[in-house]
């Protein structure tokens, strides 16, 4: 995994020490340490069985100090933040206030990260890839049908549209408007994002530098003919 104190990646061995159950389910604490930084990572998994009552609930810890949790939820405690890789320098502060909020709550309110998310993916084809102003939907569909997306993105950008309950609502005007979705959901349309930051951001920043490297290459050698 990526380190998210230092951003350096390790490799990935946590280890597991059950918290106990309570009316709301079970509850691991997954702790891993990053030989760079020294510092440790905390998850709380959970596997959110509402099924359990007061009475049932046990402090405890069966299979030798964790619970066995098939599909758990996990929230990353420590640090409190993003886990994701940073906001790249070329994106424009409007839009990287957005993403960075949107990675911030993720995990407490994946229901407001990916309102926020979509609304910075709104801004992104609006002012950088010039689609017509109207419902996010219809913006999606606009900037497939040019063709002129990579093919990456182009497979990934439906996300949005077609999966989930983010599909399932209608596409609203305000796309920072809140619905229900699953975290999967949120996080999808973050990696969309980062994938739309490096085509319209970072690839053109870099060309544009290497550009200027080669001018002044160029211009070095001529006065020095």
């Amino acid at each position: 995994m990526i380190c998210p104190h230092c951003l350096v990646a390790f490799s990935d061995n946590p280890t597991y020490l059950a918290v106990g159950s309570d009316v709301d389910g079970r509850w691991n604490l997954l702790i891993r340490a990053c030989p760079e930084c020294n510092r440790f990572i905390l998850h709380l998994e959970t596997d959110t069985n509402p099924s359990l009552s007061q009475e049932k609930a046990q402090i405890g810890a069966p299979f030798g100090g964790w619970f066995g949790i098939e599909n758990p939820k996990t929230v990353m405690v420590r640090p409190k933040g993003s886990s994701r890789p940073p906001c790249p320098a070329e994106v424009p502060e409007k839009i990287k206030k957005d993403y960075l909020e949107a990675c911030l709550v993720l995990s407490d309110s994946p229901n407001a990260s990916a309102a926020l998310s979509r609304r910075c993916l709104q801004h992104v084809l609006r002012d950088h890839a010039k689609v017509t102003p109207d419902n996010l939907g219809v913006e999606i569909t606009e900037v497939k049908e040019r063709g002129n997306l990579p093919s990456g993105i182009a497979k990934v950008i439906r996300a949005p549209q077609e999966l989930g309950n983010i599909a399932a609502h209608p596409m609203p005007d305000t796309a920072g408007e809140i619905v229900d979705v699953e975290p999967w959901e949120a996080e999808w349309v973050l990696d969309i994002l980062e994938m739309l930051f490096d085509y319209y951001f970072v690839q053109p920043a870099e060309a544009a530098r290497r550009m200027n490297a080669i001018h002044t290459k160029y211009e070095e050698a001529r006065r020095n003919v």
